[in-house]
């Protein structure tokens, strides 16, 4: 279990990349109104989970603390990244995991 803490940090940094180029992206891309003619999602809109590999929801980030709490909000504000995302802690093995969102939804990625 030496190794749990580097993957946790390494996992951490995976997530806050992500978001970086999806905020990034965001900012580039036209607003879905424009594009679609309809109104934007609002930001507390959950996706539908029906195309994703991982269909549990991610745990509340209002239960951590500091940079757990961070991954964690960020882990629910892009579901459909993550759940494309292998995670390399091999907990697909041992805990039955999908994908990294899986990680989001059992506290696994707060240990």
């Amino acid at each position: 279990m030496g190794g749990t803490p580097r993957y946790l940090w390494l996992a951490g940094l995976v997530v806050i990349a992500m978001a970086g180029a999806v905020l990034a992206g965001r900012a580039l891309a036209p607003s879905p109104e424009v594009v679609t003619g309809q109104p934007a999602l609002s930001s507390g809109t959950v996706v539908p989970a029906a195309a994703r590999r991982e269909t549990r929801p991610t745990l509340d980030p209002a239960l951590f603390i500091g940079k757990a709490r961070l991954a964690h909000q960020i882990a629910r504000e892009i579901p459909d990244t993550l759940d494309r995302l292998y995670c390399y802690c091999e907990c697909d093995k041992h805990m039955g995991h999908k994908s990294l969102l899986s990680c989001y939804t059992d506290g696994h990625a707060a240990t």
